[in-house]
């Protein structure tokens, strides 16, 4: 259902690979500023980034992408897509710290939610953001999405806390 990969004007979106690994290792899997809001604690070695690209991977209902720049190729971050029920997907996505700043997770994410609306059993892309993520709120914001409300003890973010916190509900409909 998903496709091979995604080009901006500024990256290319491809299917991760175990060979990703050391190279998410390095850019952001160990970064604790990075993962602040994620869903997953930093990894402390290279076995964890492992594990994860073989999880992602083996999924059948969801594609993990990596996040490269266009001119040299250099790896960014990732992004995911998944069925989140009937005519709806979700995202996920997680980008380097050295990449902050520039809107590429929001021209990314332009162009994942214009495919996906294109799509003729898809009527709503969409996720959440933790309260205080406010960098993810912008991303999703300016890949024109829509803020639909605040779902109360949503998610447990654990590099914060360990019960579920509120989150900020964003999507595009057609």
């Amino acid at each position: 259902m998903f496709p091979d990969t995604f080009h901006t004007a500024r990256l290319i979106l491809r299917p991760i690979a175990q060979s990703d690994a050391v190279a998410i290792f390095d850019a952001y899997a160990q970064d604790p500023e990075v993962t602040r809001f994620l869903t997953w604690r930093p990894h402390t070695e290279i076995a964890q980034t492992d594990a994860y690209i073989a999880r992602v991977m083996a999924a059948h209902d969801a594609r993990t992408y990596t996040l490269a720049e266009r001119d040299g190729g250099r790896l960014l971050g990732a992004f995911d897509i998944r069925q989140s029920g009937p005519g709806r997907l979700g995202y996920g996505y997680v980008l380097a710290r050295s990449a902050w700043g520039h809107g590429l997770m929001a021209e990314a994410l332009t162009a994942v939610a214009d495919w996906a609306l294109r799509q003729p059993d898809i009527w709503r892309i969409g996720d959440v953001c933790d309260i205080e993520n406010r960098a993810s709120a912008r991303v999703m914001e300016k890949a024109g999405m829509s803020f639909e409300g605040i779902a109360r003890r949503w998610m447990i973010h654990p590099n914060i806390s360990n019960e579920p916190r509120d989150c900020r509900v964003y999507a595009r409909v057609r």
